[in-house]
């Protein structure tokens, strides 16, 4: 089978390297985005990798950026599947849309990586790690996506380890302008979006709304009644200059899924409610022209309901019901030093809360289990350009947790920018770490003695652009101590914490190393546009002593290769083309079930009639691959949709 996916791949490099659409969506180190309205300069400017604005060709680090011209080329639904077809991002569900979703970004885990929203991180302290609930989060209102890989904490504190996702809200350019967008297709599957707004003056705002139902298939792979998906997205955003460079800003984003899914080898009549409330608040202004200073708070509010309508259940439908939430303070300026030099710097508060109860029809009202916790970061980062196209960037942060002390890392980063931009050199190296999440540390398997877990990660890359070419390279490392793992009484009696009859505890006992490639390449000749790109990773325990030493990390394919291929007819049809295929993986730690590689095709077309309207349709997984990303879970077949959009 490994052969197999080597020959697919070797068979479709070529095309790849020709280049793709997703006008450079599909890149490490994509410096050739295309702005909202071709403004090229304006969509190479970045804020995730610094907190502040900066030129891509300044970023040390290896990124992507997804534009809006990206997204709407790509006609996805649901973020995850357009992450997935970045470099080093591969992701596994149990089922179709909405079902529990998992990402990993160079091999960690979803609890170790940092997902943003509008400023506001998008995790549930009420979950087992903590991590991000990405099936819930639709393409929806997004004009921007920047996705920074390798370890971010020096910035962005705990959990980015892996790396950082800023998703990102539309903004209006125009006085006033609103669009529309209606889909509907095969499985039941409906779409509906609109939004508007506006800017004039110092006023800038936008509201936005979408609705997502799909009639799904089976979650379980053998199972026989589908598992449908509903999902209500609304958005609104509005900020305000006072005066010169004194400006309030105000988001708020709100969402709802229900989904239907079964138990592990069964149809079930079972569902679950999210539902996921975020907020922000600023308020910045700058002093004399070269302090540049940002309050904000943020909330985080996640409630999850199951329930299971089942003749058993009639009692007490629901089986499990859980909320989290965080308060985040922050201040953060960013200093222009002098000319080439600047300095970004400041302090997080974050308070966490979650509530977890899961009621039976013997105790249909349990007790909850509950638990806080807090952080504070403080942080310093300084980025000049010592030479004509060179900048370094350096920095440092502290954390202290309430619970199990403190934290300092740091990082290092240099890009070399030559030949007018055309050649950028990039090495980075940085410390992550991950704080244990409230359930590791105070459920009835909590253990308060944990550590965070800490990481190291280094890259280098260059990008080279040769006329319509630009290729991209990307070697990555990194190595992962103190994973927590849960532990079983049974296989160590004399543990401490096992003598109150638990079953088992979270322990400090794992050991991982990520180490591979990421290539890519693009080439634009007019009506034609091409871009592949390819990720080789090796994912492995290094845990001494570990049953499963040497062994690949569960549900990491070692390979994934991404192409697409456009074309725009005289009469100004838009069709093309795209590939995704991965190779063999293993759906457990032993590496005893293996997930086989698959290749999956789809197909688009699009027809704008005038500047306002467009039609589109696409055909995805077009030859009806059988996979499976999770052990007897389903995945989508072959399905057809057809769509508009108008703008106004």
């Amino acid at each position: 089978m490994r052969n197999t996916i080597r020959g697919r791949t070797a068979m479709l490099a070529p095309l790849g390297l020709i280049a793709l659409l997703f006008p450079a969506t599909a890149h490490s180190q994509t410096a050739g985005v295309a702005g909202e309205e071709g403004e090229t300069e304006e969509a190479t400017i970045v804020v995730t990798a610094n907190r502040a604005p900066m030129r891509l060709d300044q970023v040390g680090q290896s990124m992507t950026v997804l534009d809006i011209k990206a997204i709407e080329a790509s006609q996805a639904v649901g973020v995850t599947e357009l992450l997935s077809q970045t470099p080093g991002v591969q992701f596994s569900r149990n089922g179709g849309p909405g079902k529990s979703t998992s990402l990993y970004v160079r091999g960690a885990e979803t609890g170790q990586t940092v997902v943003l929203f509008d400023g506001v991180r998008l995790h549930d302290p009420s979950t087992t790690d903590g991590g991000a609930t990405l099936a819930d989060v639709m393409v929806g209102d997004i004009g921007r996506i920047e996705v920074l890989r390798g370890a971010q904490s020096t910035l962005w504190g705990s959990q980015a380890i892996g790396g950082v996702i800023n998703i990102i809200s539309r903004e209006p350019k125009k006085p006033f302008e609103a669009d529309f967008q209606a889909e509907a297709g095969e499985l039941d599957t409906y779409l509906a979006r609109a939004g508007l707004g506006g800017k004039d003056g110092g006023l800038t705002w936008r509201v936005g709304g979408s609705f997502v139902s799909s009639g799904g298939v089976s979650a379980y792979a053998k199972g026989a009644e589908p598992d449908g998906y509903e999902n209500t997205t609304l958005h609104g955003r509005i900020k305000y200059a006072i005066a010169d460079a004194v400006e309030v800003d105000l988001r708020s984003v709100y969402t709802f899924g229900r989904n239907e899914y079964d138990n592990f080898n069964a149809d079930a009549p079972v569902h679950g409610e999210n539902g996921t409330w975020l907020n922000y608040g600023a308020f910045s202004f700058d002093l004399l022209g070269r302090l540049h200073n940002r309050f904000a708070f943020a909330r985080t509010d996640i409630t999850r309901t199951n329930y299971d309508r089942s003749e058993a259940r009639k009692p007490q439908p629901i089986t499990f019901d859980a909320a989290g939430k965080t308060d985040r303070f922050e201040y953060q300026g960013t200093l222009d030093i002098t000319k080439g030099w600047s300095a970004v710097f400041g302090i997080e508060h974050a308070e966490n809360d979650m509530r977890t109860a899961s009621p039976t029809v013997a105790k249909p009202n349990p007790v909850p289990i509950s638990a806080q916790d807090s952080t504070t970061g403080i942080y310093g980062q300084v980025q000049g350009e010592v030479a004509k196209g060179l900048t370094l960037t350096g920095g440092i942060r502290q954390e202290d947790h309430s619970t199990f002390g403190g934290s300092t890392v740091g990082s290092a980063s240099v890009a070399w920018s030559l030949n007018g931009g055309d050649t950028v050199l990039r090495a980075s190296w940085a410390q992550g770490f991950k704080a244990p999440s409230l359930y590791q540390l105070y459920s009835q398997y909590g253990n308060t003695g944990l550590a965070p877990e800490k990481a190291e990660s280094w890259d280098i890359g260059a990008e080279q652009r040769i006329g319509k070419f630009s290729l991209s390279a990307v070697y990555f490392h990194r190595d992962t101590e103190n994973l927590v793992q849960y532990s079983y009484c049974s296989a160590n009696p004399a543990e401490p914490l096992c003598g109150d009859g638990r079953s088992g505890y979270y322990a400090n006992v794992g050991n991982v190393r990520a180490k591979g490639v990421e290539l890519g390449a693009s080439v634009n000749f007019g009506p034609l546009t091409a871009s592949a790109n390819f990720t080789y990773l090796d994912a492995v325990n290094t845990t001494p002593g570990d049953a499963n030493l040497g062994k690949k990390l569960a549900r990491r394919p070692r390979e994934n290769f991404n192409a697409t291929v456009s074309y725009t007819w005289p009469f100004r049809l838009v069709t093309s083309a795209s590939v995704r295929i991965a190779g063999d993986s293993f759906n457990d730690a032993a590496n005893s079930q293996l997930l086989k590689s698959y290749t999956l095709v789809d197909l688009r077309l699009s027809y704008p009639i005038d500047d306002r309207i467009e039609l589109y349709a696409r055909t995805e997984n077009a030859f009806d691959e059988k996979y499976e990303t999770i052990t007897d879970y389903s995945t989508m077949p072959r399905a057809a949709y057809g769509g508009v959009r108008l703008k106004f």
